[in-house]
């Protein structure tokens, strides 16, 4: 019965640590933007998700497995090194306690290669896991490529590199358990020889045989009961170099969480928090209250190069017209609207978003969709049913009259309602075009003042190392609902850099009264011409103004200014004539 208790109390605190320490990693996981960061931007710690879900729940289990020992083995020790002295002196307890210091020196020096390699050995793990994980989701495209084979051999390689570490690690562990079973057979020797030398010694030399087997025998049980009690702790080696191995990871994720908190409330990494509708957005007080974007001769590199992909850019966005950002592969598109994001740092001069993101403020549509897990109605209305869990019980008619402007309503049936579970991931049933004409039901639901997209890459999420998202995936971040009103960019500076006039602030014309703005990166990549005039034609009548990144000259009806990125940091601002 009382084993049964103590095993059930073992689990009772597995779980409970298990929640506490993955609740805590989470906190400092999600916020901000670190977990982007982390996945994206860092290389540093490998495979994140991996330490919070694997490295926790092994960890966790390990350390439960060892409480009873732990927490009984000082009372015990207490009281039969107490018993020991009284039957031998203090020679019995000396001796034992002795050979159990020098039998942790010795399993300590055996544990230091086994933590190292079982380090690698949980990241070689993570990495196995990723590749399999980078087949599930993008086995339509390997399929296609006939790419059965090659992948075959890529991830035997993968397995190959682990089981080598595994035959390395059980090789090391091998010491530890001969010094561990050396340790055990001895320490039953030791308790006989503690006995043997008073009696050799003559300290009980007036007993008669009886009365000395009687003490013999007594003694032998309160020795050989202390030395099982330290037995018992040296038997846990292996175990506590399996829970130094997974401490290594987690404490290095936590350190680098904790770091990249600190920085966070220091300012120099913006906090989402989340979408406060209440909070007001901080702006320069001489800059007017229309003004969204201020972007004073910032340059832009990638984060892993030093290659220019924007110089000196200066720009005010501000209440007015529509933008399209075009230019060739790699000069940089995205990256701005990353910068403009808070998903990248400027290498220099000085971006401020003087509004706030959420509903009514600023979107970023990227150009690979991003679905959650859930029913239809959380795909539409993501992220607010984490913030207003009942904000989909009235709404009904208006999802689904979004879902009819995109062209889904079929997609209502095959799920069988807004509010049924269904058991799919997403990323696999819709199609490339499908997936972006749900990302402009999401849009239309939620009716931003401005939002940011790019319109002509692929749609297919991308998987990352670590089971994070790539670059370009959806982060609202904190916001509040203001009055809408309509989207400019302005131009100053002396010229442009690609050698055209420049554009002067006094040639925009009049702002709209309002309209919710958005930022489309790329968002209508998998659509035709027809659907994706369709889907901006819907986004006009709805009052959002667009900054979008695309080629196709069909978008540019829909804007009145392009900037064009030309390659090696230069740029161009040019009017479209409305014809």
């Amino acid at each position: 019965m009382l084993k049964s208790f103590d095993q059930f109390t073992c689990n009772l605190l597995y779980v409970s640590w298990r929640k506490d320490l993955t609740e805590h990693l989470h906190r400092f996981y999600f916020q901000g933007r670190v977990y982007y960061t982390l996945n994206v931007l860092r290389d540093d710690v490998d495979n994140p998700d991996q330490r919070i879900s694997q490295d926790v729940e092994r960890f966790c289990r390990q350390l439960s497995s060892m409480a009873s020992k732990l927490i009984i083995s000082p009372f015990t020790l207490i009281y039969y090194t107490y018993q020991c002295f009284q039957s031998t002196g203090w020679l019995g307890p000396v001796s034992i306690f002795g050979y159990f210091i020098l039998g942790t020196l010795v399993n300590k020096m055996l544990m230091g290669p086994i933590v190292a390699k079982l380090v690698q050995q949980e990241k070689l793990e993570g990495d196995f896991r990723f590749k399999h994980m980078q087949i599930r989701v993008n086995a339509e495209p390997a399929a296609f490529f006939r790419a059965g084979h090659v992948e075959h051999m890529r991830t035997d390689r993968r397995l190959q590199r682990l089981l080598q570490t595994q035959r390395e690690l059980i090789s090391k562990e091998l010491w530890l358990y001969i010094g561990v079973n050396t340790f055990d057979y001895l320490g039953s020797i030791l308790s006989y020889v503690v006995m043997a030398i008073p009696i050799f010694r003559g300290v009980y030399g007036d007993l008669s045989p009886t009365e000395l087997s009687t003490l013999v025998s007594k003694n032998a049980f309160v020795c050989i009961y202390l030395i099982s009690c330290f037995t018992g702790l040296i038997d846990l080696s292996s175990t506590f170099s399996d829970v130094a191995g997974y401490t290594h990871r987690i404490g290095e994720l936590q350190e680098t969480l904790l770091d990249m908190s600190l920085k966070s409330q220091g300012g120099e990494v913006p906090d989402e928090s989340e979408w406060d509708m209440d909070r007001a957005p901080k702006r320069p007080v001489t800059e007017p209250t229309d003004t969204a974007f201020l972007l004073e001769r910032v340059s832009i590199c990638a984060p892993s190069s030093n290659k220019p992909l924007i110089r000196d850019l200066s720009l005010k966005i501000s209440e007015g017209q529509s933008l399209l950002i075009t230019g060739n592969t790699g000069t940089g598109k995205t990256s701005l609207l990353r910068v403009l994001g808070g998903l990248w740092a400027s290498t220099r001069g000085s971006v401020q978003m003087l509004t706030d993101f959420g509903p009514h403020g600023v979107l970023f549509l990227p150009q690979k969709p991003f679905f959650t897990d859930g029913t239809l109605r959380e795909q539409v209305i993501y992220p607010l049913k984490e913030i207003y869990p009942d904000s989909g019980s009235t709404d009904d008619e208006r999802i689904m009259r979004f879902l009819e402007l995109a062209g889904l309503s079929s997609l209502v049936t095959r799920t069988e309602g807004l509010d049924q579970q269904v058991d799919w991931n997403w990323y696999d049933v819709l199609s490339p075009g499908e997936m972006q004409r749900l990302s402009f039901a999401r849009l239309f639901y939620l009716q931003p003042k401005y939002a940011a997209s790019a319109v002509n890459k692929w749609a297919t999420p991308p998987a990352v190392p670590g089971g994070g998202m790539a670059a370009g995936g959806f982060h609202p971040a904190a916001g509040r609902r203001l009055p809408r009103w309509s989207l400019a960019l302005c131009f100053f500076g002396p010229r442009s850099s690609c050698g055209r006039a420049p554009v002067s602030q006094s040639s925009f014309q009049p702002a709209l009264p309002w309209a919710p703005g958005r930022v489309l990166d790329e968002a209508t990549s998998a659509l035709t011409e027809e659907v994706e005039s369709e889907l901006y034609r819907i986004g006009q009548q709805l009052g959002m103004t667009f900054i979008s990144v695309g080629h196709r000259r069909s978008l540019e009806r829909f804007h009145s200014l392009v900037l064009k990125l030309c390659g090696e940091g230069r740029w161009e601002l040019i009017r479209i004539k409305v014809e």
